[in-house]
C-alpha cells in the first residue's frame, strides 16, 4: 500500500524590495520556508528583519517596489493580513498590542473560526484551546484577562505563542519573540516554540541575538544587513556570529557602513 504524498506549504520570497515613507529598507530579498524547517533570520538593529516580516503578512504602511511573495505558489502580496492569515501564515509581533475588553479565550475563540471557517462549539473549543494550554503551561487566568492588558513582557510573548499553538498556520514568522525578556521568561517562551516546531509548521524566526537558539535549533540562519541577506547557512552560523559579531562579518563580507559594497 502506497502513502499518499502530502503537499509541503512554501513560502517564497523572491527579489523583494520594499519602502517606507519613500526610503529603501528591502533591496532584493531571497528566501524559501518550507513547512516543517526551522530558519533563523538574524541581523543588526535597523537592517529590515521586521521590515520583513511585516511586508510578509501585509502590514500596512509598506510600499513592496519590486518582487513577490509566494504562498503556496500563490502571489500573496495583493491579499489582506486576513486572507493570508487563512491561507496559513502567521505572525507573532515584536511589540503586541492590547485590546481592552476583550478577553484572551475570546479573542482566540473568534481567530480561530475566522481561520478555520468553522462553526466550532464553545465546548470543542475549549477542549482544544486547554489541550495547547496544557502542552505551553499556560494557566486559567491568563486567558480570562484581556488580551495583553497588564501583561508583563514575558505573558505578552506567551499569549502570541500560545495564538500560534491554537491557529495552528503552516508558516510562522515569530518577530523578535525574545526582545525585551528576561532570562527565565526567554525559556519560557522559546521552550513553547520548541514544542510547536515540528513537519506542520515552518518557522522563520527573527532576532538579534543568539541566545534564543540555545533553545530552539534552526535547520537554517540568515544574516541580514542593510536590507540584503550576505550570508546563508546551518546552526554554526549563528555560533560564528556571536562569536565575531556583526561588525566582523561586515568587514569580512566587503560591506560599508552607509549599506553600499565596499570595493
Amino acid at each position: 500500500m502506497t502513502e499518499t504524498a502530502v503537499a509541503t506549504a512554501t513560502l517564497e520570497v523572491r527579489g523583494l524590495h520594499a519602502s517606507v515613507e519613500g526610503k529603501e529598507i528591502l533591496k532584493g530579498i531571497d528566501l524559501t520556508v518550507r513547512q516543517g524547517e526551522t530558519h533563523a533570520l538574524m541581523g543588526p538593529n535597523g537592517s529590515g528583519k521586521s521590515t520583513l516580516a511585516n511586508v510578509i503578512m501585509g502590514r500596512p504602511g509598506f510600499q513592496v517596489t519590486a518582487g513577490e511573495v509566494l504562498f503556496k505558489g500563490e502571489d500573496i502580496l495583493g491579499l489582506t493580513t486576513d486572507q493570508r492569515a487563512r491561507r496559513g501564515l502567521f505572525l507573532a509581533m515584536q511589540y503586541p498590542v492590547e485590546v481592552p475588553g476583550v478577553s484572551v479565550v475570546n479573542f482566540l475563540r473568534t481567530a480561530y473560526q475566522s481561520i478555520k471557517g468553522e462553526g466550532v462549539s464553545a465546548l470543542a473549543f475549549r477542549k482544544h484551546m486547554k489541550e495547547k494550554m496544557n502542552m505551553l503551561a499556560i494557566e486559567d487566568a491568563m486567558v480570562s484577562r484581556y488580551v495583553n492588558q497588564g501583561f508583563s513582557g514575558g505573558e505578552k510573548k506567551r499569549n502570541e505563542i500560545l495564538q500560534l499553538a491554537v491557529l495552528e498556520p503552516e508558516i510562522a514568522i515569530l518577530d523578535e519573540t525574545d526582545s525585551g525578556l528576561d532570562i527565565d521568561s526567554l525559556k519560557l517562551v522559546a521552550t513553547g516554540v520548541a514544542q510547536l516546531v515540528g513537519p506542520n509548521l515552518g518557522v522563520l524566526l527573527v532576532t538579534h541575538y543568539q541566545r534564543i537558539l540555545n533553545y530552539i535549533t534552526p535547520d537554517f540562519v540568515h544574516v541580514m544587513i542593510n536590507g540584503r541577506i550576505v550570508k546563508s547557512g546551518g546552526e554554526e552560523l549563528a555560533a560564528e556570529l556571536e562569536k565575531k559579531g556583526y561588525e566582523e562579518l561586515r568587514k569580512e563580507l566587503g560591506i560599508e557602513e552607509n549599506g553600499g559594497d565596499a570595493a
